[in-house]
């Protein structure tokens, strides 16, 4: 396996959506490890998974991340107008790319289109679903907080400095500030100089909007779904909340619900080295037929069953 400073190496490529978008795509680990399909939430990139994909890399799985439509370095829809069928589309796209159904792990916005696709879709187009924290419903005000921030600063930063700060101040529950390589990553600077975020304005005015009235169309494919699924949430979290875990549980009978007490919505981010504990004994519970050769050398070293 290739490794670029004690950790996995990061294989960078590009797919065209049916529409013709580009996705920027990132792969690590070996090609012919069982892979894992990384959907990161509304506003983040690729990057948000960076930790987590490196870490299950090097314990023998392929871990590959996207940045959605409108978001990093993929493309932006021309006219502004984004639409939940392209998201799913695009993330349907990637998954065909990997030559056997994937692992989906989907955080808020990504966990939904996983949802869907995976309700929707026959054959199946995921091995398992991991969902982090989001459920078919949601509490509204937490959602709205999220979207407060994304919009209060259409101007920008002057610094990264100033962007750290206005990170810190929206997550305080957070012990480590993101360094400037990070923030780098989630902006982008524009001809007037100032940094703003990696992700297209216009989302905040079609996808932000469109989730809630597909909430009926969720909670069907939630009930649709017959693969193993896990739900990580946030003890914290104000977007989750122990009556839509309950709601999701009772809809999906096979579905398993791991908390992490002290993290908010954004639990992978809070606490990485956390989340990846959390979802790895899952993941090792699925099927031995999906445990490739890698796979399974890579236990073995490990000396876990």
């Amino acid at each position: 396996m290739e490794m670029h400073n004690g950790q996995p190496a990061e294989r960078s490529s590009w797919i065209t959506s049916g529409d013709g978008l580009r996705l920027a795509v990132a792969t690590f680990g070996p090609d012919a490890a069982p892979p894992i399909l990384f959907a990161h939430g509304f506003g983040q990139s690729r990057h948000a998974w960076t930790r987590t994909a490196q870490a299950l890399a090097a314990r023998g799985w392929r871990a590959v991340t996207f940045d959605a439509r409108g978001h990093g370095d993929s493309g932006r829809v021309a006219d502004g107008r984004y639409q939940l069928e392209q998201f799913v589309d695009d993330l349907l796209a990637v998954a065909h790319t990997l030559g056997t159904p994937p692992v989906l792990v989907g955080a808020s916005m990504g966990g939904l289109l996983g949802l869907v696709a995976a309700g929707e879709v026959r054959p199946d187009p995921f091995r398992a679903l991991v969902l982090v924290d989001i459920t078919p419903r949601w509490e509204a005000a937490g959602v709205e907080r999220m979207l407060d921030f994304m919009r209060a600063h259409p101007r920008g930063f002057a610094s990264l400095d100033e962007a750290a700060d206005a990170v810190a101040a929206y997550l305080p529950q957070r012990r480590r500030r993101k360094d400037r390589y990070e923030l780098a990553q989630l902006l982008r600077q524009g001809d007037d100089g100032r940094l703003r975020w990696h992700w297209d304005p216009a989302l905040l005015d079609t996808v932000a909007r469109e989730g809630e009235r597909h909430q009926q169309r969720l909670l069907h494919a939630a009930r649709t779904l017959d693969v193993p699924v896990l739900l990580v949430s946030g003890g914290r979290s104000d977007v989750v909340s122990a009556a839509t875990v309950r709601e999701f549980l009772d809809v999906v009978p096979q579905a398993i619900q791991v908390e992490l007490p002290h993290a908010t919505h954004t639990l992978a981010g809070d606490d990485n080295a956390a989340f990846t504990a959390a979802i790895e004994p899952f993941l090792n519970t699925l099927e031995v037929d999906t445990v490739t050769a890698p796979r399974a050398a890579a236990v073995a070293q490990r000396g876990s069953p």
